[in-house]
């Protein structure tokens, strides 16, 4: 039995399988927005890849790979890459440059530090605000503008079901490297050195005796 639940973008599938098997969620997309170079982007975003879900993220960590089977033309790639944060690095990252110069983000970050979100706790989110303004070594900000148009391209191409369905296609179509098969091949061949073996181990409901 499925249930989907829709929203104006996205869309979740609920696949409810008889007992005593989990519930299975499905995606349309997988946000993976990690700041380039930081390596905090794994691999949940290639199961996503192999279900069917489009990813927007940043060129960092197992996106690189993704693009590079897929093509980026078919994930929503955005952002800063490597070289762009190494030369932000010696220039020196000022958020407070980016919060004067787009209004949109302004008026977010001034939302959060008010009260508006937590009106019976006004400094609630008081650390996050000073985080993300003094000490954000995420380079959030930077980010933030081509994150949003990549948003919006992303949300056009949406209500065209068929463009969509074929990124869709593209992505699972070369997503074969990511197969678990291949990763404990290369694990067993190339860290652990060890050869196939063709024994055959019975599974747990097989009668022992």
């Amino acid at each position: 039995m499925a249930h989907a639940v829709s929203g104006w973008w996205l869309t979740w599938l609920f696949v409810l399988p008889a007992p005593p098997h989990p519930v299975i969620p499905a995606a349309d997309l997988s946000q993976q927005i990690s700041t380039a170079s930081t390596e905090a982007s794994g691999t949940g975003n290639v199961k996503f890849m192999l279900n069917g879900a489009l990813t927007i993220g940043t060129m960092d960590g197992a996106n690189e790979e993704m693009a590079e089977e897929a093509r980026a033309k078919n994930l929503f790639i955005f952002g800063l890459r490597v070289e762009d944060i190494e030369a932000l690095d010696q220039k020196g990252y000022n958020a407070q440059e980016c919060y004067d110069c787009l209004p949109e983000l302004r008026q977010a970050v001034d939302q959060i530090s008010s009260s508006l979100f937590s009106p019976k706790e006004p400094h609630c989110f008081k650390d996050i605000v000073n985080m993300l303004m003094n000490q954000d070594r995420f380079k959030v900000f930077a980010d933030y503008e081509a994150y949003v148009a990549c948003q919006a391209h992303m949300d056009q191409l949406y209500q065209n079901p068929k463009e969509w369905t074929k990124k869709v296609i593209r992505n699972i179509a070369c997503s074969c490297k990511f197969s678990s098969d291949r990763t404990i091949m290369e694990y067993a061949r190339d860290i652990w050195g060890v050869e196939p073996s063709d024994l055959q181990i019975p599974p747990p409901s097989f009668p022992r005796g």
